[in-house]
């Protein structure tokens, strides 16, 4: 006798920010925060937020925080401030806020980044964690490695059909502070 199939859950949307970090670009010049907020939105998702701000760790935790606070917020997604330069600091900025760290994020990003720009993907300091039950997800400033990113990685993570696991559940759970 075979078991009875489950329905096809339902889609949940996300309310997703997006934040590009950068010294050099205007929020009109942001290719690569376009790009993501056309594909959640896309993909059927809520822009909740998109700001660009120059690359400064407190500025970068100030609006990040907001945004951990908000309980409208599930997800956070950045850009740029991943690199050695001396500017780069969204690791920095960001690591201090996470409850706990998603280390297989940016694993797996440097080894999706492999194929498409060989070895120079050791230098991508890529990280998520979530914070407040809100996903934070730090990509390179790249158009590239935010296509790889959202492609490869988040859309599917972002989707609570997604089997055996998926980060909605963790984004939708009820939290004591945004109560």
């Amino acid at each position: 006798m075979s078991k009875p199939s489950k329905p096809a859950a339902e889609f949940t949307p996300l309310n997703i920010a997006v934040l590009c970090v950068s010294d050099s670009r205007t929020l009109e010049e942001d290719s690569s925060g376009q790009y993501l907020a056309d594909s959640l939105v896309e993909a059927g998702h809520h822009l909740a937020d998109r700001q660009l701000i120059t690359d400064d760790v407190y500025q970068i935790r100030a609006v990040i925080s907001g945004w951990i606070a908000d309980p409208n917020v599930h997800a956070v997604m950045t850009t740029g401030g991943t690199g050695f330069f001396i500017r780069d600091s969204m690791p920095e900025a960001v690591s201090v806020l996470f409850d706990k760290s998603i280390d297989g994020f940016g694993e797996m990003f440097r080894l999706l980044s492999k194929d498409e720009i060989g070895m120079s993907t050791i230098q991508s300091r890529a990280i998520a964690g979530m914070a407040n039950n809100t996903g934070i997800f730090c990509l390179p400033g790249s158009t590239g490695a935010c296509r790889t990113g959202w492609n490869d990685i988040l859309k599917e993570q972002f989707d609570n059909r997604t089997r055996p696991c998926n980060f909605v559940a963790h984004f939708m759970r009820a939290n004591p502070s945004h109560d």
